[in-house]
């Protein structure tokens, strides 16, 4: 018993010391593939415990914070006892693995294996380009790419086109796609501006796949444009020359092909970028196109031009400067034919019709000075010398040979002038415009002035400006001057009037409900003057008319109003008339006491300002010439240059109207003061004498008519 006892303690010792000497077992971790992992390849690992039996096995990753944790079968991982296999999706490089085993029996663990770090390679790239044509492509050629991988053997290539949906679709040998291993050519009717293509390898080994090539877009060019031009534009007439003109701008060295109708073979080819019909006979369309021996090897198809051919040539004609002439012009009449060819032409001209006017070589007939004789119907023909041909007629053209406009003269005043007053000729054209006006005087041709406007003004009358006088017009265009105009005859006297008007009281400007009193004084005996005036509302009216009371020679007006305003004078029974005077009726509270009458060189003028009822306190007032401001309201010595517009201004009742004073000459009668000479000198007066301007003019119209 005692022995036994011993023997289990040995077996013990013996056991325990066994168990402290002798190492577990450690696995061994393999790698399939041996060689490099391609991306999108799997990965078997295998575990194997040499010298036991009956292990099952463990296996583990090191995740990112270096610690192991178990791997077991799902949807990456595939556990087959000693291996594990890892799909394509979850191959990571660098990822680190290991194992270990366990079992039932003695030694029911081994140590653990040694880890694996996984090693992914890149998969070879293809690369595409193009390798005919050589850059650029053009509209119309075929295209051939090329796809290549430098690593590995025996690939078989795969071809992919975008479609319109930017989905990339296999390409295969058909219609417009050829395939040659390693090459794929586009025909040109598949050869689209901007159609990306790719490609990528495939083998039996590994790697069995490469990576899919850079993407290649077609860069297609259009064709040069041929231009097709014929000279001459237009029909030409059978027989005719015609020349057809191909052009490309872009490139050199072309051959030229010349094409007729729906005809897809070319009548015609030639170096040079012209093709002529010598004898056109048959209307076509004609295009044109280039080819040459490099690329681009054609041009596009040019534009289409139409030849239409006339049977008989036809005259033209036309008339310079116009076919509406003014007499003295000179007239040229041209005969234009457009025969289509080289030729020596025999013009012939007729007017209605049949009256054959003139012949010659020449293409121009030419008369001057036109006269309205000249005026008709004209045609012309020609006839080809060389080839005894002729023309159609032209169609007719008339000729209108007119007059030059006619120019008008009027005088104003009509009738004799005195000495020193101012005479206006007017000259009127009533056709066309911008004219400018020359005036003549007795028999000179040479114009003694000339003028933008129609009007001349001798600005004091003397016995010189007696005579004659006309006027004509010129202008840039065409009538370049009109007929000269009717002459009138200037009279310039020096007696006076024998009558005149005094006005009492004598001043030009009076106060509505004042009285006035106007008189005919003259050298003879005052029977038979009587007083009339114009206003805008009566027109002419005598004094007895109503507006005034007549005691001989007088007329009274014993309350005046602004109806009153207007131009009186006097008139005897055999027509002579006094000097107008301008009398102006105011219903405002100051007036201006100016004389009626011109003063004479020498005299004394003082300005006074008179006030309606109530007279203000303070009597002082400004006085103005033309607006400006006076120093004095007395000039002691007037002479012309006192002449003006003048009105008074009183602080408090306001301003009177303006009135105009003139100044004559110490020679000059008071006839020299005529109707225009007032009113010449009242054109700058107030609005307010505005009326008295109008009836002024009104007026001395008036008096010529009663």
């Amino acid at each position: 018993m005692e022995f036994r006892s011993l023997s289990v303690i040995l077996w013990l010792i013996v056991f325990i010391h066994y168990g402290q000497t002798q190492d577990l077992p450690k696995p061994t971790l393999t790698v399939e593939p041996e060689s490099s992992v391609f991306s999108g390849e799997s990965v078997t690992l295998k575990c194997e415990i040499k010298g036991y039996d009956g292990w099952t096995y463990q296996w583990y990753k090191q995740d990112k914070q270096s610690r192991w944790s178990a791997v077991s079968q799902s949807e990456y991982y595939t556990v087959n006892r000693d291996t594990l296999t890892i799909r394509a999706d979850a191959v990571i490089h660098g990822d680190q693995y290991r194992c270990s085993g366990e079992r039932h029996d003695r030694l029911t663990s081994s140590q653990y294996s040694d880890f694996v770090t996984l090693t992914i390679n890149a998969l070879p790239r293809a690369t595409l380009y193009i390798v005919e044509p050589e850059s650029p492509v053009y509209t119309g050629g075929s295209v051939t790419l090329k796809c290549e991988i430098n690593t590995y053997d025996e690939w078989t290539f795969q071809w992919y086109k975008q479609d319109k949906q930017h989905r990339w679709i296999l390409v295969s040998q058909a219609e417009y796609y050829t395939v040659n291993r390693d090459t794929l050519t586009i025909r040109e009717h598949a050869v689209i501006h901007g159609d990306p293509h790719l490609c990528r390898g495939e083998r039996r080994d590994r790697p069995k796949v490469s990576q899919y090539s850079n993407s290649v877009a077609l860069p297609v060019n259009a064709l040069p444009t041929a231009t097709l031009t014929v000279e001459p534009e237009g029909p030409v007439f059978t027989g005719g020359s015609v020349t057809l003109k191909c052009e490309i701008q872009s490139h050199s060295n072309w051959r030229y092909q010349w094409y007729k109708g729906s005809s897809r073979t070319a009548v015609s080819q030639s170096e040079t970028n012209t093709f002529t019909i010598r004898s056109a006979a048959d209307q076509d369309q004609y295009w044109c196109r280039g080819e040459r021996d490099d690329r681009p090897s054609s041009s596009q198809p040019s534009n289409t031009v139409t030849l239409t051919v006339k049977g008989e040539a036809k005259a033209v004609l036309s008339i310079k400067p116009d076919k509406h002439v003014f007499r003295g012009e000179a007239v040229t009449l041209r005969c234009d034919i457009q025969w289509g060819r080289d030729t020596e032409c025999k013009y012939s001209w007729y007017k209605e019709a049949n009256t054959l006017y003139s012949s010659s070589t020449t293409q121009e007939f030419r008369f001057s000075p036109a006269e309205e004789s000249h005026s008709g119907n004209y045609t012309c023909s020609g006839e080809d010398i060389g080839n005894s041909g002729y023309s159609q007629s032209s169609d007719a053209v008339t000729l209108t040979v007119t007059g030059l406009p006619r120019a008008t003269l009027t005088v104003e005043p009509e009738g004799p002038v005195f000495s020193g007053e101012s005479v206006t000729l007017k000259c009127e054209i009533q056709s066309h415009s911008n004219w400018r006006y020359q005036w003549y005087k007795g028999s000179r041709r040479t114009a003694v002035s000339q003028s933008q406007t129609n009007t001349f003004t001798i600005r004091s009358a003397a016995d010189q400006d007696q005579d004659q006088y006309w006027c004509r017009g010129e202008r840039d265009y065409r009538p370049t001057s009109s007929q000269p105009s009717n002459t009138v005859t200037l009279t310039v006297k020096d007696t006076s009037p024998e009558v005149s008007l005094m006005v009492s009281p004598s001043r030009a400007q009076h106060f509505i409900t004042d009285s006035l009193s106007l008189s005919c004084e003259g050298q003879s005996d005052s029977t038979g003057r009587r007083v009339r005036r114009y206003t805008h509302s009566e027109k002419v009216s005598d004094c007895s008319s109503g507006w005034g009371s007549v005691t001989g020679s007088t007329c009274s007006i014993s309350s005046l109003s602004t109806s009153h305003t207007g131009v009186y004078w006097c008139e005897s029974e055999s027509g002579e008339s006094s000097n107008p005077v301008n009398i102006s009726v105011t219903n405002g509270a100051v007036i201006l006491d100016s004389p009626v009458h011109p003063m004479t060189e020498g005299d004394t003028l003082t300005l006074r300002c008179l006030y309606h009822d109530p007279k203000p306190s303070n009597l002082t007032a400004e006085f103005y010439k033309n607006g400006s401001l006076l120093q004095t309201q007395t000039i002691h010595t007037v002479s012309k240059s006192d002449e003006g517009l003048y009105h008074c201004k009183h602080p408090e009742r306001g301003e009177s109207p303006q009135s105009w004073i003139s100044v004559k000459g110490l020679l000059r009668s008071e006839a020299s003061f005529s109707v225009l000479s007032l009113l010449s000198r009242v054109m700058a007066a107030s609005p307010y004498l505005l009326v008295s301007i109008i009836l002024g003019l009104k007026c001395y119209k008036a008096r010529g008519e009663n």
